[in-house]
C-alpha cells in the first residue's frame, strides 16, 4: 500500500488540486518545484503562497504536508525555441504544436522527480498532466507516463508510481475536484493565489484568477471554470 508521494507542484490550477488529491490519499507528502528559465516565473512565487495557505487554512491537511524541493533546470532555456522560455509570441508550429511546447520538459521533470523520490523514500510522484483538456503536448499523454513509469522503475530499481488524476478529465472537472476535495475555500485559494497565465500577468483578478486572459492557459482556465458555473447553475 502506498502512503507517501511526491507532488510536482507549480502552483497553478492544475497542480493544487492534485496536492488536495495526495493529502486526502497519503500519510506524508512532499511536494516538487521546478524553476527552468519560464517567462512565467511569477509561478516560483505564487507556489509558495500556496503552500504556506494550505498549510495555515487547512488544518486536515497540514500535518501530511511535508518539505518542498526546488531544482533548477535552466538548460530548458538554454535550448529555448519555446514562447514559454524565449520572449516570442505564441503561435502554432509547423509540426501541429504550440510554441509553448518545451520538448523534453516533462520528461526531465518525471526523470528528476523519480530521483529525488528514491532519495526521500518517496513511493507515488503525482503529476497534474492531462490528455483530456490540453494543447496537444506529446509529454502529457497517457501513454508517456506509463513508459516514464517504467523506465524509472528499470532504471532505479525502485517500484515507483506515476499517479495523473487530471489525465481523463476537462477543466471544468478539475474545479469540481478542487470544491469537493476542499470546498469554497481551496476554488477561492485557486483564484486568489495560484498561477497559470503563460504571460505572468498578475495585475488583473478574474472570476477563475490571475492572468492576461488571452494566452493558452488563460483561454483554458476561463473556459473551463464557465462550463462549471454553468453545470452548477443547473
Amino acid at each position: 500500500m502506498h502512503t507517501t508521494a511526491l507532488v510536482m507542484f507549480s502552483g497553478g490550477q492544475a497542480s493544487t488540486p492534485c496536492l488536495a488529491h495526495a493529502l486526502t490519499q497519503y500519510e506524508r507528502v512532499e511536494t516538487l518545484g521546478f524553476d527552468y528559465g519560464q517567462r512565467h516565473s511569477v509561478e516560483m512565487t505564487q507556489r509558495l503562497r500556496v503552500l504556506e495557505k494550505i498549510r495555515t487554512d487547512f488544518a486536515q491537511w497540514a500535518p501530511k504536508l511535508g518539505d518542498d524541493h526546488v531544482l533548477s533546470l535552466d538548460v530548458l532555456k538554454q535550448i529555448g525555441g519555446s514562447s514559454l522560455t524565449d520572449d516570442v509570441a505564441f503561435a502554432m508550429q509547423a509540426d501541429g504544436l504550440p510554441n509553448t511546447f518545451v520538448p523534453g520538459r516533462n520528461l526531465l521533470f518525471l526523470t528528476l522527480a523519480g530521483a529525488l523520490a528514491y532519495r526521500r523514500g518517496l513511493q507515488v510522484i503525482v503529476t497534474g498532466v492531462c490528455e483530456t483538456d490540453f494543447s496537444g503536448y506529446p509529454d502529457c499523454r497517457d501513454d508517456t507516463m506509463k513508459a516514464m513509469q517504467l523506465a524509472l522503475n528499470l532504471g532505479l530499481e525502485r517500484r515507483l508510481r506515476i499517479a495523473t488524476p487530471l489525465m481523463w478529465i476537462d477543466k471544468a472537472a478539475t474545479w469540481q475536484m478542487a470544491h469537493t476535495l476542499g470546498g469554497e475555500a481551496l476554488v477561492q485559494l485557486i483564484v486568489q493565489e495560484t498561477h497559470t497565465c503563460y504571460e505572468g500577468t498578475r495585475d488583473v483578478l478574474h472570476d477563475w484568477g490571475y492572468g492576461c486572459g488571452t494566452c493558452p492557459a488563460c483561454d483554458l482556465r476561463a473556459k473551463g471554470w464557465q462550463r462549471w458555473k454553468q453545470v452548477q447553475a443547473v
